[in-house]
């Protein structure tokens, strides 16, 4: 029997975000395989993380293509970017607590290039007059990677409807970011 590496992905990025210290046991019984199976497709935790966080950066560089967020209103391209984000904000969620790949020179250079992209739009938004100068770029981006991260926490716990992810990190985060017109 084959096994889909991506779906047995997934089932470990859910078990682990509700519970980060689970078993390469628990990860193997989440995804409905046994540990020899879950062995020979991740040769322990770090490999498992390191395949997680590959997967997740693809998702998070296709979202944000299909976000276009080059094009437009800078505001209107976070909610685009969001939206599109937010079927992956789970997995980031677990991602965000795992110092290990942000530490170092192990990082992954696919969080720079998402980064960049990131900052390019908050400078943009700035420099259209959109979005407030007294934050800097790369603080709107960490507020919005924070901001996503908080919300699938939320709605994995049960204390925010899954319909309102989107919705509330960009209302929040552009209600803190918009230029208000004296």
């Amino acid at each position: 029997m084959a096994v889909d590496r991506e779906q047995v992905l997934r089932a470990a990025a859910s078990l682990l975000m509700r519970k980060s210290s689970a078993t390469m046991d628990e990860v193997a019984r989440a995804a409905g395989i046994s540990r020899a199976t879950l062995n020979r497709q991740f040769a322990g935790r770090d490999a498992l993380v390191r395949a997680l966080e590959e997967l997740g950066i693809a998702e998070c560089e296709a979202a944000v293509a299909r976000a276009v967020i080059d094009d437009g209103p800078a505001a209107d391209a976070v909610r685009r970017l969001v939206q599109e984000l937010e079927p992956v904000a789970r997995q980031l969620a677990f991602l965000y607590s795992e110092n290990q790949l942000f530490e170092g020179d192990k990082q992954n250079a696919g969080w720079a290039r998402l980064d960049a992209r990131l900052v390019a739009l908050f400078r943009r938004g700035q420099e259209a007059g959109e979005f407030r100068i007294d934050l800097s770029p790369v603080w709107l981006t960490e507020a919005l990677y924070g901001l996503l991260v908080s919300a699938a926490w939320a709605v994995c716990e049960g204390r925010v409807a899954p319909k309102d992810l989107s919705s509330n990190v960009t209302e929040l985060l552009l209600g803190g970011a918009l230029r208000t017109q004296k």
